[in-house]
C-alpha cells in the first residue's frame, strides 16, 4: 500500500468515527506507553467509544469542513481523540479517571454538538450521570408516585380488614 493510499484511508477511518460521534475528546498521550493506551482505549470501548492515536495533519485534514473543525487549533505535538457514539459522558469519565489513576496525560479539549469545550468544561462534562444513570433515576421518578399510591391503597385495605374484624369481635362479644 502506497502512502498516499494509507495516509487517504486513515483520514477516511477518523471522518467515519467523526460522523458518528456525539463527542471528540482531545488528549495530550505523550508518557504513555502502549499497554497503557491500550487499557484506555478498552475502558472507552466497553462503554460504546473509541480511542484513537492521531497524526495531526490527518486528523486536520479529516475535520475540516465539519463540527469538530474547532479542535483543528489545539493539535499540537502528540495527540490522541476520544469518541463518544452512544453517550458524550461515558468516554469524558474513562479519560478523566484514567488521567486521575496514572497521573499521565491530560485534556485539551472537546467538542461537543459543534461547540469547543475547554479543559473545565470537559472534565465538568465528566461529572455528569451518564444516559444509563440518567434513565434509572428517571424511571426511579416515574415509579415513585405509584408506589406511594400501592401503599396508600393497601393502607386503607389493611384499616378496613381491622375495623371490620374489630367489628366482628364485638358483635361476637
Amino acid at each position: 500500500m502506497s502512502t498516499k493510499a494509507f495516509k487517504s484511508e486513515k483520514i477516511d477511518e477518523i471522518k467515519a468515527k467523526i460522523e458518528k460521534a456525539q463527542v471528540a475528546i482531545i488528549t495530550e498521550y505523550k508518557g504513555l506507553t502502549v499497554e497503557e493506551i491500550t487499557n484506555l482505549r478498552r475502558s472507552i470501548q466497553k462503554d460504546g467509544g473509541d480511542y484513537m492515536v492521531t497524526k495531526n495533519t490527518l486528523t486536520k485534514i479529516a475535520v475540516k469542513g465539519t463540527e469538530y473543525e474547532a479542535l483543528a487549533d489545539k493539535m499540537v505535538g502528540p495527540i490522541a481523540l476520544a469518541f463518544g457514539f452512544n453517550d458524550p459522558v461515558t468516554p469524558a469519565k474513562a479519560v478523566t479517571k484514567f488521567i486521575k489513576d496514572t497521573k499521565k496525560c491530560e485534556i485539551l479539549g472537546a467538542v461537543l454538538d459543534g461547540k469547543l469545550l475547554s479543559v473545565e468544561e470537559t472534565k465538568a462534562l465528566a461529572n455528569l450521570p451518564t444516559k444509563e444513570e440518567l434513565f434509572a433515576k428517571m424511571l426511579g421518578s416515574i415509579n415513585s408516585p405509584a408506589s406511594g399510591l400501592v401503599g396508600c391503597v393497601n393502607g386503607v385495605m389493611a384499616q378496613l380488614t381491622r375495623a371490620m374484624a374489630a367489628v366482628r369481635d364485638q358483635k361476637a362479644a
